[in-house]
């Protein structure tokens, strides 16, 4: 027995705790006990003037109306707006027999007005708010001109029955007075708790949407350094041993017919390897961003001609039709995707004429590469890292990407940078 009284206390209490607003329930709880207060009249507590002396409580019927009154405040509708509506005529019918109950006329009472003002609250929006406490006032209103009772002598000599209807009507007007007062106290300070908790749920919110974002973009910074890393590698450290592997290539050639030559080639393999194992080692520790150190994009792209053309025996031409001092990231760009482009056309191309171009094209820089090399068809060799690594470079900087090529018929490559990120 008393494991199932301890586990209903729980319970109840799990109850409340769920409730949106426990203090609500709480000072419910304190109206409801008013209400039996003055009903019972325990002690000597005194009812007011509207309610008759000679009124006989009906305890069968007012207690059991009184606890679902009360129960109700526990579980409240959070559905549909029909559900809110039943639920808020239920109350008031369950007033109207706590009423019944207590032995007075159609009435109601003003704590459970109070209480039905305050799971409007809980329940409806702003505009139904307004609508439950109107009726509520008006409720009370009609109570107030229904009930009033006076057990006065009214065959006195000292009282007239002007006087009488003064002191009621004076009555009246100060109990309706206080009852709006306290309404609208009670309205309005519901009405600040629900806001300040609703405030404080869409700062969680806020927060938690912040996390998840921060979360996103750390995750989506991971993603996109892995990426660079990855673009880094190949273009720096596969471009080296590329190279350094068309030299031992040339050197197998003439090891046998031309052994000078073959050193030359075998020096020129040594030397890149020695580069690439520079470019491991800055990758490993800085990640390495800058290639140029600090020359300029034009020498450091004639740089990539002398290497290129001392393994293709291609002299490539360049066209720089640029003035204006461009940023870190766009000679970046620049220099990643003529040295991606030149490494592409020696492993595959056949070339033995390059053009390079870069020059300003309606409010654009255009990087323009071009070799008449074998080509190839667009749609079934566009899926290697080389050409996903030019056009990464070029998406990340709001450019645009364009390759045009045939078989037998060379290869065009085009990158459009907007002119807004280097001014």
């Amino acid at each position: 027995m008393i494991k199932t009284t301890r586990f209903n206390q729980c319970k109840l209490f799990q109850i409340i705790y769920n409730h949106p607003f426990p203090l609500f329930v709480y000072l419910e709880w304190i109206l409801l006990s008013m209400c039996i207060l003055v009903e019972i009249r325990v002690g000597n507590f005194p009812r007011p003037p509207f309610m008759a002396q000679k009124d006989i409580l009906n305890p069968v019927l007012f207690f059991p109306a009184v606890i679902i009154f009360g129960a109700m405040g526990l579980r409240l509708p959070r559905s549909k707006i029909i559900y809110k509506i039943i639920y808020t005529l239920i109350n008031i019918i369950l007033m109207l027999l706590v009423n019944y109950a207590a032995g007075r006329k159609l009435g109601f009472s003003p704590p459970l007005l109070l209480i039905l003002a305050i799971r409007s609250c809980l329940i409806f929006k702003t505009q139904g708010r307004l609508v439950v406490a109107f009726l509520s006032w008006i409720l009370f209103i009609f109570t107030l001109n229904t009930n009033v009772t006076f057990n006065l002598p009214l065959t006195s000599t000292l009282v007239s029955p002007k006087d009488i209807e003064s002191v009621v009507a004076n009555l009246q007007m100060t109990a309706g007075f206080f009852f709006s007062f306290i309404l609208i106290f009670v309205f309005l300070l519901v009405n600040s708790l629900i806001s300040e908790r609703e405030s404080r749920q869409k700062l969680v919110l806020a927060h938690e949407q912040l996390r998840q974002y921060a979360l996103r973009i750390e995750d989506q910074a991971t993603l996109q350094e892995r990426n660079r890393i990855a673009r880094e590698i190949h273009d720096s450290i596969g471009h080296s041993l590329t190279a350094q592997s068309i030299q031992i290539s040339n050197a197998l050639l003439f090891i046998d017919s031309n052994i000078n030559k073959a050193k030359s080639f075998l020096v020129q393999a040594k030397e890149l390897g020695s580069d690439a194992l520079k470019e491991v080692r800055f990758s490993v520790t800085a990640l390495r961003s800058d290639p140029l150190k600090g020359k300029s994009l034009k020498l450091r792209i004639e740089n990539l001609f002398t290497e290129f053309q001392s393994r293709s025996q291609i002299q490539p031409k360049l066209s720089l039709q640029v003035n204006e001092t461009l940023s870190t990231e766009i000679n970046l760009a620049i220099y990643r995707i003529i040295q991606e482009a030149l490494t592409n056309i020696s492993k595959h191309s056949n070339a033995d004429e390059v053009m390079i171009e870069i020059k300003i094209i309606d409010n654009s820089l255009c990087l323009y590469i071009e070799d008449n090399g074998v080509g190839f068809h667009p749609n079934q060799n566009t899926t290697g890292f080389g050409l996903q690594s030019m056009r990464d470079r070029t998406s990340a900087l709001g450019g645009h990407f364009y390759i045009n090529s045939q078989p037998k018929e060379g290869c065009s490559i085009t990158a459009f940078f907007p002119i807004s990120r280097f001014e």
